[in-house]
């Protein structure tokens, strides 16, 4: 995958998580990497859900941000268990993918 791609992948992501998080309140992205989900849970509004969700999207946070270093370090779209290139259509569909689709599939005990 070009890289000018990755990097518009990897934003839209970016954005999309920031659009998720200020629908839970949040305000940067910064803001909900430093978060302890039981820390505000009691703020929310639905709180278990809604606790739910702030883990999620740091979980998807924390992808991304593995991603974007791997494209710095020039190893994006390959995966890091086997070293082997990731489809670019799996990258399109899953911008953070560490893995090819059957490595993935074997990790999660599938």
């Amino acid at each position: 995958m070009e890289t000018e791609r990755a990097r518009q992948l990897l934003e839209a992501e970016r954005q999309r998580i920031t659009e998720e998080a200020a629908n839970l309140g949040f305000q940067t992205t910064d803001e909900l990497s430093t978060l302890d989900p039981g820390d505000t849970a009691a703020d929310l509004y639905q709180e278990e859900l809604d606790q739910g969700r702030l883990q999620d999207l740091q979980e998807q946070l924390a992808a991304l941000e593995r991603a974007e270093q791997r494209l710095e370090d020039g190893t994006y779209g390959v995966s890091v268990e086997s070293g082997q290139p990731i489809p670019d259509e799996r990258l399109e569909l899953i911008p953070t993918a560490e893995r090819t689709a059957e490595e993935q599939a074997r990790f999660e005990g599938r």
